[in-house]
């Protein structure tokens, strides 16, 4: 049994060994709904082989649909620690731990170059700020895949709508030479 001191200790080194957040969230927390997530895994032809991450991933349902359903690797990242306990909780409760991995991280100066699908759910600037980073760090032919938030300029491959939202698809071009 612990002592009063003892549980405090324990509490301080639990509560104080959680991650930091690099720095406040651009985007609220606002999970998709899983028809939604269904449809964008579909829009993005998500086939075996491929490397799904999902920027922003909230609690990992996008990530973990991806794992479960087609056998796929994923990586989710997100500024908040809390998203990432929840999303590594879910994926363990998911039984894809094996196929998935989490990591707090600014999805602005995250690596994504083993990505082969990008998913998105994020705010329009955010998508642009994005585009340049997408574009120069994802292989020709990979796809990115955005809830609700489109590309500017950058015209859709695909647009679909689910449950009155927007699902936009690009295709990332061949780099000019």
């Amino acid at each position: 049994m612990l002592s009063r001191a003892g549980l405090a200790l324990a509490f301080s080194v639990c509560l104080f060994s959680q991650p930091k957040p690099v720095r406040p969230p651009d985007v609220r927390y606002e999970p998709s709904s899983p028809e939604i997530v269904k449809r964008m895994l579909e829009l993005g032809g998500v086939r075996k082989g491929d490397v799904l991450y999902d920027l922003g991933c909230g609690d990992g349902r996008i990530v973990i649909a991806a794992a479960k359903q087609y056998g796929i690797r994923g990586v989710g990242i997100d500024i908040d620690p809390q998203r990432i306990l929840e999303a590594n909780a879910n994926a363990k409760a998911a039984g894809v731990t094996k196929l998935v991995k989490f990591r707090v991280g600014d999805l602005f100066e995250s690596d994504v170059r083993e990505a082969t699908i990008v998913t998105l759910y994020l705010w329009p600037w955010i998508n642009l700020k994005l585009r340049p980073i997408l574009l120069r760090q994802l292989k020709p032919g990979s796809r990115i895949v955005s809830h609700y938030h489109d590309m500017g300029d950058w015209p859709p491959e695909k647009q679909i709508e689910v449950e009155g939202h927007q699902i936009y698809l690009w295709t990332v071009p061949p780099q000019p030479r």
